[in-house]
């Protein structure tokens, strides 16, 4: 059955990096409505929001202290309700972070519960006795250390899977969870489209509290292991649906890592808890449980397999959300491409590759331009607590300080959270004030004045692929059809048809810098999109060019 968000594609905005409107350095929502024509412009539709929620700021706005309003540094409600209206008479759709696996500690009933353990709100968290003088069991956090913090004066403890700042919300209690249903549906009362879902696989705990053995020397093992034996999440994700998303027709898509073999139909199925889930087997390549400094490179023979093993899973279940990069990764083309072949022709076809996939595309902001990975010289720079915990995780495993400095600079998540770049004029036009992160020093060479009106941009590249995707023509085979691998025995070509009723395309891409020629099963009637000047031809070969994408109906 087709859903009205089907054929759109969708733009990740993080409010905070992307367009300051009163000069104070930070983004906000005056400076997000300014830039609604330019977006419009790409051909973007709908709009997620990082947390822009009443927030300390400890992990960047995901620690919310007040669920119903914003944090006077993004703005006001009245700007928030004046975006809503903008967008709509755009014909585009909001959606906000919805972040409910925890809340701040600052938060109104966290306090409540502080200041009586025994009392009620204690019932909203999870407070354990710890035993003997130790924490109640050796989970490990995300950002490192227990997940256990101790409460002054007490021998209990409270449960935090992320920062001490962030406590977990416990959903066995009835309570808390027609409190969050209820926060829920407000907002979509007021016009939101939907929602992005944050780490809403921890919602289930494992309520035997038990260890399980370590996994590093630090005597404590991987919260993985916690929720692989957790037992009844996907109850709550269908209460949940039915009390809120449901009644809305609201378009949400689920932060899921670790869905369970053979469940994949329960999220994003026909009648699966979230409308689409981001597909993060690419982002998951190369990386290491045990640390950044363990992660490794990998193939493009090895990228291709993680995609296309994806795109077949999901086949007859759903939609995916397909993503080169969000506000928790490196930028993609730095991830994705390496350093010496890193320009707009092997930008644009990791573009390319991306947005012809079936499922439903995500662009974070400045990846339409190509923006990069920066350069931060010490660890003091970095303001990503995750970062900062890497850092120290490969100092310990006998890193040098370049050595680890290099490593988090490689991943850090400060690469995505520098200044949108606008223009090449001061602070490239995020703010006229200081900008509360550094901004990236090729503002001058990579900003959006320069690319808008350059038809031969990485920006109007994005332009054409959104177009091809939305053309009557090609929609039928772009969005809903079928996904079909093809040539998988040359290395470094990433080959597929997308087939529709009435037409079929192939994709073509050489993710290499040497030229490869390429012998096509079938024949090409027209050339749609090309990232080249020219396509060769040998006899009935086709040679493709270093990082060369074609798109051709056959």
């Amino acid at each position: 059955m087709k859903k009205w968000w089907h054929d759109k594609v969708a733009y990740q905005i993080y409010p905070k990096s992307f367009c300051d409107s009163n000069g104070d350095g930070i983004g906000d929502l005056r400076g997000i409505i300014s830039k609604l024509d330019y977006l419009k412009k790409l051909g973007v539709d709908i709009i997620w929001l990082s947390p822009i929620y009443c927030s300390p700021m400890v992990d960047q706005g995901y620690d919310i202290s007040d669920y119903y309003n914003i944090d006077s540094q993004f703005g006001t409600m009245e700007d928030m309700d004046e975006l809503l209206r903008e967008a709509k008479a755009r014909n585009m759709y909001i959606l906000m972070d919805l972040v409910v696996n925890h809340c701040s500690d600052k938060h109104e009933w966290f306090k409540k519960a502080l200041e009586d353990p025994e009392g009620e709100y204690a019932d909203y968290f999870y407070f354990r006795e710890g035993k003997g003088n130790k924490p109640p069991c050796n989970w490990r956090s995300y950002f490192g250390g227990s997940v256990w913090e101790k409460v002054p004066n007490t021998n209990k403890y409270y449960l935090h899977v992320f920062a001490k700042e962030q406590p977990d919300l416990n959903w066995e209690n009835p309570k808390l969870k027609n409190e969050i249903y209820k926060m829920i549906n407000w907002w979509l009362e007021k016009g939101l489209a939907g929602f992005r879902i944050d780490a809403i696989i921890n919602i289930k705990k494992d309520l035997r509290f038990q260890d399980f053995p370590a996994d590093r020397e630090d005597g404590l093992c991987s919260i993985d292991r916690m929720l692989e034996s957790a037992e009844g999440v996907l109850d709550m994700l269908k209460e949940l649906k039915e009390e809120t998303f449901e009644k809305f027709g609201a378009f949400t898509v689920g932060e899921v890592f670790n869905e369970k073999e053979g469940e994949l139909y329960k999220f994003i199925g026909k009648d699966g808890y979230f409308s689409t889930m981001f597909d993060f087997e690419m982002e998951m390549l190369g990386k290491s449980e045990k640390g950044w400094y363990d992660n490794r490179t990998f193939t493009p023979n090895e990228l291709r397999t993680s995609i296309f093993d994806s795109q077949i899973k999901t086949a007859d279940v759903g939609f995916k959300a397909n993503i080169i990069e969000n506000h928790d990764e490196p930028r993609g083309v730095s991830n994705y491409i390496p350093k010496e072949d890193l320009n707009d022709k092997s930008k644009k076809m990791l573009a390319a590759i991306s947005l012809m996939l079936r499922g439903i595309p995500f662009i974070y902001q400045g990846q339409e331009l190509g923006m990069t990975n920066t350069k931060i010289n010490s660890v003091e720079e970095f303001d990503d607590i995750a970062t900062i915990d890497q850092y120290n995780v490969a100092i310990k495993e006998g890193c040098s300080k370049e050595e680890a400095l290099e490593i988090v600079n490689n991943y850090s998540r400060d690469n995505a959270r520098t200044p949108f770049q606008w223009d090449d004029i001061e602070n490239a036009g995020f703010t006229t004030g200081t900008p509360w992160i550094k901004v990236n020093k090729n503002y001058k060479e990579i900003n959006a004045a320069s690319q808008v009106e350059n038809e031969d941009s990485v920006f109007n590249f994005y332009k054409k692929l959104i177009n091809l995707r939305k053309s009557e023509e090609f929609k039928d085979a772009v969005v809903y059809g079928t996904f079909e691998s093809v040539l998988e025995n040359y290395d470094n070509l990433f080959a597929f048809y997308r087939e529709g009723s009435s037409k079929k395309l192939m994709l073509l891409a050489n993710y290499q810098k040497e030229e490869q020629t390429i012998e096509l099963p079938k024949l090409y009637s027209k050339v749609l999109l090309n990232n080249c000047d020219e396509v060769k031809h040998e006899k009935d070969k086709i040679i493709l060019q270093g990082y060369q994408v074609i798109i051709l109906v056959v």
